[in-house]
């Protein structure tokens, strides 16, 4: 691609202004041509020439205002999927947004749950249907964390720091503007947190539009409103509508791009499972003075149990439970070893002196089995102290799965080592005879949890989703066997039996589900061209 090069130095070293205007002078004077409609032999030619991308930034250019003047009214709507009247009121923009662009489109209602948002394009002759998926909920906000009202949209010059300051959205119609800041960033909840990649997939198919290309697929949307909730009535919804889902490939656009701003393709999420534990002491707080090393202390018991499952190195010392972990393929391990070495940023980023794992890579790291101790509580510190024994002490521990390793096994195999430990298991709170009779109590609460999804690298619609992504990105282009989050893509692949594939966009550093959400412009940018090339060109190029 002629403009690869240069786009993608802006890309992944940051912001390089004389080089954007160069580029952006040289793409207005293309995009004049490339905007009107073409016929279908140059159609055909286009896409062999691999001009999707040009076509597609030139529209980007030229409608930048518009572009954020619609997605600054859809991130104006408060999206917890718990506000009922303000998640319908979501669902209905997005039903319009797609109405207005003549998608056959609809609600999809199941009792009880978000309306689902279906979209349809039909191409004649297109022998592949892709789903796109995303979500437009969004997590609860914290009001007195935020730098500026969660959902009034700012646009700010950078990553909030010294010397950034917030300027106006641009005004629709202004045509002798200069090209945004591609560093710049939208501050607004949900707008990396899954708003961004609908509104780039709906500007990549105006832009083909506009362009007179006609996307080489069936394209179906389809925008969940509870995923934030643990989608709780996806696999209804799916068997429900089956009929309008069927494809033979489901892409995810959820998620962040990798650390070094490079794009991915991702082929796995990680399963979880958590447990919440209590152990029990004395029915009251006891003076440490009279009654410790007498009376049994709680902290003391759940904290050499928990250090007993787990080493300094995070591998988990439970038996049995790396016995079903599927081996890392061939094509899988040449993918980890291709990751760029984003573990020193990430280092100084975070302010780490050290890392677990034996010196292991972080793509590789998250290809094993995780425990992670979320939260402890026990007694009080700081103003609360007080010498005493407590009467219990609480851990939430989540494990991080990959495949085959399911949340029963875990659960099995868990239960086993805690009664080798001597502990006895109760899942209520034990009355007085249960005290009396067990030396070590604990109470075990387990999460419903979900398994790990890994989608073949090697299949068909794998290899070309990475040369088409490839088009656009070049060699910066990272296929990546799993990412490292986990969602109930499980369910998907149950009901649906067909492969399942992430395409993320948003910048890495987005804080989703924080304070002070954001997104870096050049990622909706990207985003919106890795959309429009797909439609564009997955039915023609060879598998």
């Amino acid at each position: 691609m002629r403009i690869t090069a240069a786009r993608s130095l802006r890309r992944h070293s940051g912001p390089c202004q004389a080089v954007e205007r160069g580029l952006v002078t040289g793409i207005l004077a293309a995009g004049i041509a490339l905007a009107a409609p073409i016929g279908l032999a140059a159609q055909s030619a286009a896409r062999q020439a691999g001009d999707v991308v040009a076509a597609v930034q030139a529209y980007r250019l030229a409608s930048e205002a518009e572009i954020l003047d619609e997605f600054r009214r859809f991130l104006g709507i408060p999206n917890v999927s718990t506000d009922t009247p303000g998640i319908r009121r979501n669902a209905e923009y997005l039903l319009q947004m797609l109405q207005q662009r003549g998608i056959t489109s609809r609600l999809l209602e199941i009792e009880g749950a978000p309306p689902y948002v279906w979209g349809e394009i039909r191409q004649p002759g297109a022998e592949l249907t892709i789903v796109f998926y995303a979500h437009y909920d969004g997590q609860p906000v914290d009001r007195t964390a935020w730098a500026s009202e969660p959902w009034k949209p700012v646009l700010r010059s950078g990553a909030i720091g010294p010397g950034v300051t917030a300027f106006p959205f641009p005004r629709t119609g202004d045509t002798g503007r200069e090209p945004i800041d591609p560093e710049a960033r939208i501050y607004c909840r949900s707008v990396s947190d899954d708003k961004a990649p609908i509104i780039a997939l709906l500007t990549a198919r105006d832009a083909l539009v506009e362009a007179g290309i006609t996307p080489s697929i069936n394209i179906i949307f389809f925008f969940e409103g509870e995923e934030e909730a643990g989608s709780p009535h996806i696999r209804t919804a799916l068997e429900t509508y089956r009929d309008l889902v069927e494809a033979d490939l489901w892409i995810f656009c959820d998620g962040p791009v990798n650390q070094s701003r490079r794009p991915e393709v991702a082929f796995g999420v990680r399963g979880i499972v958590g447990v919440q534990m209590t152990v029990y002491g004395p029915l009251r707080h006891l003076h440490s003075g009279h009654y410790g090393n007498w009376a049994p202390n709680p902290t003391v018991m759940l904290t050499h149990l928990l250090s007993g499952m787990r080493d300094e190195e995070g591998t988990i010392l439970v038996d049995g439970i790396y016995d079903d972990v599927r081996p890392i393929s061939p094509r899988e391990r040449e993918a980890i070893d291709r990751m760029p070495p984003i573990e020193e940023q990430m280092i100084n980023e975070l302010g780490l002196g050290r890392t677990e794992g034996g010196g292991a890579r972080l793509p590789e790291a998250i290809m094993r089995p995780a425990m992670n101790f979320s939260g402890f509580q026990a007694g009080g510190v700081g103003s609360q102290a007080r010498n005493a024994v407590p009467i219990e002490a609480r851990a939430y521990v989540d494990f991080r799965l990959v495949p085959d390793l399911v949340p029963a096994k875990v659960r099995t195999l868990v239960e086993r080592h805690i009664e080798q430990q001597g502990f006895y298991i109760v899942r209520e709170e034990p009355d007085l005879e249960t005290r009396l009779g067990h030396g070590k109590i604990i109470r075990l609460n387990w999460g419903e949890g979900y398994p790990a999804v890994r989608t073949s690298m090697d299949l068909p619609v794998s290899r070309t989703l990475i040369s088409v992504a490839r088009e656009v990105a070049g060699e910066a282009l990272l296929a990546v066997p799993t990412h490292g989050g986990s969602l109930p893509m499980h369910i998907f692949h149950d009901v649906l039996e067909r492969p399942l594939i992430m395409l993320p966009i948003v910048n890495h550093d987005n804080n989703q589900h924080g304070p002070n959400e954001n997104l870096r412009l050049q990622n909706l940018w990207d985003g919106i061209e890795m959309f429009g090339q797909v439609m564009a060109r997955f039915g023609v190029v060879d598998r």
